[in-house]
């Protein structure tokens, strides 16, 4: 059974072998030599009200992942199906149609944010675009909308200069929830907050999907976050899924040698805890040539003949548990206990 099997009934998302390559040009005449591979044959499907968590390293693919999903990038291969509508089998007009539907937070709360509009003009804007309205029923609105992520109505004429990263971030949150959306990406949006305005930005966010039913793409580099906030978690590398499952099986028994790795480095706030700590040597191999077979295996500790020949596909190892990996097993635990005397 693969990763996107079983799912399509009740998927309000569905991502199917998705590639986003990128031509590297070179010389007088500009040819094309290579491809950057930011994004090389996805597969996931998020339910109608989950919350998917994706999580990976820097440069992994995983906002591309997101801006794939949300029809700003045109997909190289591969085919992208939101409630049940194939993205580039649709015309201009039914596409932006759709786009209400689809709604993003960005990572930086202030360079997504127009510096010469105050926030008033800002959270109503998609109102403007798509709801035909009154004035002061738009007006209304946004109040609405203000008081809904917890910022006084009565700043609606302020600019963004004038708030707070965290303030900031929950205008752009406004935002998204104007048209009153089914699907949220979610683009790391509290990495750039202190820690403190992390934890109320996320509970809003959790709250927000409770009440509103929503459904999340939730990307971050963050392993707390995404567990606290995840129904289900995937893991990026290298422009792969790795791995994927429901969040309590993917923290308690991770079979990919990545995500043990991943998972290792995590503090745990525990002192008798004695750390099992996976040590990853060299770098992460470049997009444009990634290696042949496994592209984890030059930086595996379970790396043998087959991994350097054989891609591994992403296979069910469990019930909704997903691995690419050639000999994936989930027989890690982050730490023991240290028995004292």
């Amino acid at each position: 059974m693969t990763a996107t099997e079983g799912f399509t009934g009740s998927s309000l998302l569905v991502l199917n072998e998705v590639k986003k390559y990128y031509p590297v040009s070179s010389g007088i005449f500009s040819r094309v030599v290579a491809h950057v591979k930011a994004v090389d044959g996805v597969s996931l499907s998020i339910n109608r009200g989950e919350i998917l968590g994706l999580v990976g390293e820097s440069g992994c693919g995983k906002t591309t992942v997101g801006r794939l999903a949300l029809g700003l990038l045109e997909p190289t291969a591969g085919t992208i199906t939101f409630d049940g509508s194939q993205l580039d089998k649709l015309g201009r007009a039914k596409m932006r149609e759709l786009r209400r539907h689809i709604q993003i937070i960005f990572q930086d709360p202030y360079a997504s944010l127009n510096p010469s509009m105050n926030i008033g003009e800002i959270i109503g804007e998609p109102l403007l675009v798509f709801e035909p309205m009154h004035a002061a029923e738009r007006e209304q609105q946004v109040a609405e909308l203000m008081k809904t992520v917890g910022l006084e109505p009565r700043f609606r004429s302020r600019y963004p200069h004038e708030f707070s990263g965290g303030q900031r971030q929950r205008i752009g949150i406004a935002r998204a929830l104007a048209l009153n959306p089914s699907l949220i990406i979610c683009d790391e949006p509290v990495s750039a907050l202190d820690v403190s305005i992390q934890a109320q930005v996320i509970n809003l966010l959790e709250d927000l999907q409770q009440k509103l039913n929503l459904t999340y793409l939730f990307i971050s580099h963050d392993l707390s976050v995404i567990k606290h906030i995840s129904h289900r978690v995937a893991v990026m590398y290298l422009g792969k899924i790795v791995e994927m499952a429901p969040t309590g099986v993917l923290y308690g028994s991770p079979a990919h040698p990545y995500t043990q790795a991943l998972l290792s480095a995590v503090p745990v706030p525990d002192p008798n805890c004695v750390y099992n700590q996976i040590m990853l040597t060299g770098e992460v191999p470049s997009p444009i040539n990634p290696p042949s077979g496994c592209r984890f295996r030059t930086r595996c500790f379970k790396a043998a003949d087959i991994c350097s020949i054989e891609e591994p596909a992403l296979l069910e190892i469990g019930p909704g548990h997903f691995a690419a990996c050639h000999f994936a097993k989930p027989d890690f635990t982050i730490c023991s206990q240290e028995e004292h005397e």
